[in-house]
């Protein structure tokens, strides 16, 4: 694969860049995390949240969220305004599905992203009884691999027991996600045989960036090589087409763009995501780093800063700097993910400068 952009790809990505611009003229809101607590039943090796060990912040209340919601209300089509509840492990708390009902009554679609430690058949049963409308489970290879990952030694057998709950169920859209790591790159033809003989029909696949407790352990970390075959591998179970995979929305990949997911590259933070995090902060994506954040709900109309806010997300220049200052490309990637940028703003790696080259240098 030659690393340069064929002419097609950078057809596409001219008009793909023209949407970019108009969607950051109307940053419409349409997808809303709220980091609803930041404890956790499992201590995940490469865990990027802000999730400090003890998660000495409270949960936040549900009344104070569902003010942000009404603050909200007037200016969304409910109905097109996806809120996500996140964590930390969003199902420990016990009131999920009071919010859940708040929100449906408003004509909020709610979903939830879980490790389905706590997914029981009695609380996958209450969550829909609530409205529940969408479920990520993570599912990080077979056992060995996961439990190493997640750190607990129940915690393949919950999330395997979670996605097989979800493959009977016609009510509800969900996927199953996989970090792929040193640990189970090896594994993900034989893996990929076993989700789709579960019954999973929507996978997505991500590489784990350097970020919290995932920058100190190399194992987690692909080298350039698996990163590339890993991307191959993607490519090739799209064009079966027996399981719908993805790879995650992190990273510009140049002539991997719209063949291993299925829109061109770009980072929606700020654009169109939004989140409130545990303490109330107004950010973005919740990877994206402290110093991103925006206003907080306590002291700010939340429409006021998703308005009038969020510069550094919509205008990009500030990221053309080190290794994206003279890159030829930066008018498509625009300095990749917010969440891979560091306190200063600085990037911690670029996906396309990692794609194994087959006699081309970079276009950079």
């Amino acid at each position: 694969m030659n690393k340069s952009l064929s002419l097609r790809k950078r057809i596409g990505l001219e008009l793909f860049r023209r949407m970019r611009k108009n969607s950051v003229r109307l940053h419409e809101l349409n997808m809303l995390f709220w980091e609803c607590t930041l404890r956790c039943n499992l201590s995940c090796r490469h865990c990027g949240s802000d999730c400090r060990a003890s998660a000495g912040q409270p949960d936040m209340p549900v009344g104070d969220f569902m003010n942000v919601i009404d603050q909200i209300t007037p200016h969304v089509q409910p109905n097109r305004t996806m809120i996500v509840f996140t964590g930390g492990e969003a199902l420990l708390r016990n009131d999920i599905e009071a919010c859940g009902r708040e929100l449906y009554r408003r004509g909020f679609p709610w979903g939830l992203v879980s490790n389905g430690l706590a997914l029981t058949r009695r609380r996958l049963d209450s969550l829909l009884a609530a409205g529940l409308h969408s479920i990520t489970v993570s599912l990080d290879g077979f056992e060995d691999a996961h439990n190493w990952l997640r750190r607990h030694p129940q915690s393949y057998a919950g999330a395997l027991n979670a996605v097989r709950m979800l493959a009977g169920e016609k009510r509800i859209v969900w996927d199953a996600v996989t970090c792929v790591n040193r640990k189970n790159i090896g594994e993900l033809s034989a893996f990929k045989e076993f989700l789709i003989d579960t019954g999973v029909k929507r996978w997505r696949i991500f590489t784990i960036f350097p970020v919290g407790r995932a920058a100190e352990l190399p194992e987690l970390q692909l080298s350039d090589k698996d990163f590339t075959a890993t991307l191959d591998f993607i490519r090739a179970t799209r064009r079966e087409g027996r399981i719908r995979l993805s790879y995650g929305c992190e990273g510009f990949l140049g002539n991997y763009e719209t063949e291993v997911r299925d829109a061109f590259y770009r980072c929606h933070a700020g654009v169109s995501i939004a989140s409130v995090l545990a303490d109330g902060a107004i950010s973005a994506c919740p990877s994206i780093r402290a110093n991103f954040h925006q206003g907080t709900i306590y002291q700010d109309r939340f429409m006021d800063v998703w308005n009038e806010r969020f510069q550094p997300f919509r205008n990009r220049d500030w990221a053309r700097k080190g290794i994206c200052a003279d890159c030829r490309l930066f008018r498509y990637c625009e300095g990749n993910g917010m969440h891979l940028h560091d306190d200063q703003g600085n990037l911690l790696f670029c996906h396309y400068r990692r794609i194994l080259p087959t006699g081309a240098a970079p276009d950079a």
